[in-house]
């Protein structure tokens, strides 16, 4: 988490995932909500600003959907990718084998294996690969283009690699969940790349916080249908939750 972020307060915080989920909001209406002054809320809009993912507009603020670099994800929501972590790992039967795409919240589900656990795991992901390499587990990574920003391992080699390859559960991260959107990620390469795996799975497990809810990003990579499973912290709610349920999709919530 930066120094910005950590100097919001509670009711600058609740406005930021709003905004997150939304996508957009308006002044009026916040000023309504949190029972302050539009002056204040101008103010609040201002402090989002500065960290970068909230740009204000004329009336309001809309949210910036963009890279963020893997140590800036690091720091947020850690308890709730530790729990999803956890619950994901858990999931996974002896023999079996799974692919991690890279993300904060996939790294919690490799650091949750066991040592010497019976699985093979293919990743594209520097980081899980290095977090696996002292537990004595089976892992094959894919070649490919280094994106800097996660860390992670893109373009045609790493594409070329998983399309030859058949998995029992993909584990993939998302930047949002949208009802009409499906599951979408702000970066083209990895959303390729995410594509191809659920492809290549029997099971698509997606994990992630709740603040990824109605988020709808640059690049979808899936529909609602098309995943097996969520792993979660909190249920969606509304619209969200009807849609996932009528497409079939397991929705279930990290202890």
């Amino acid at each position: 988490m930066s120094q910005i972020q950590a100097d919001w307060n509670a009711r600058q915080r609740q406005i930021h995932e709003q905004i997150a989920q939304s996508g957009e909001v308006r002044i009026s209406e916040l000023s309504e909500r949190y029972g302050v002054t539009e002056m204040t809320i101008r103010r609040d809009l201002e402090k989002l600003e500065e960290g970068g993912s909230v740009r204000r507009t004329f009336g309001g603020a809309i949210y910036v959907y963009r890279d963020v670099a893997l140590q800036e994800r690091t720091g947020l929501f850690t308890d709730e990718k530790v729990r999803i972590g956890r619950h994901a790992a858990a999931l996974i039967g002896a023999g079996e084998s799974v692919f991690l795409d890279g993300g904060t919240t996939t790294l919690q589900i490799a650091r949750a294996l066991r040592p010497g656990q019976q699985v093979t795991v293919i990743t594209n992901a520097l980081n899980i690969a290095a977090e696996l390499a002292s537990k004595q587990i089976p892992t094959i990574m894919t070649g490919g283009m280094l994106l800097e920003s996660t860390h992670s391992l893109v373009g045609p080699i790493a594409a070329q690699s998983l399309a030859g390859m058949a998995f029992d559960r993909a584990f993939l991260g998302a930047t949002g969940l949208n009802e009409a959107h499906g599951f979408s990620n702000s970066n083209l390469y990895e959303a390729e790349i995410k594509r191809i795996a659920v492809r290549q799975a029997k099971e698509t497990i997606v994990v992630l916080d709740h603040t990824k809810f109605g988020a709808r990003v640059l690049v979808s990579f899936a529909g609602l249908g098309d995943v097996n499973r969520i792993v979660t912290d909190r249920l969606p709610e509304g619209e969200l939750a009807s849609a996932c349920a009528d497409a079939g999709v397991r929705i279930e919530a990290a202890d």
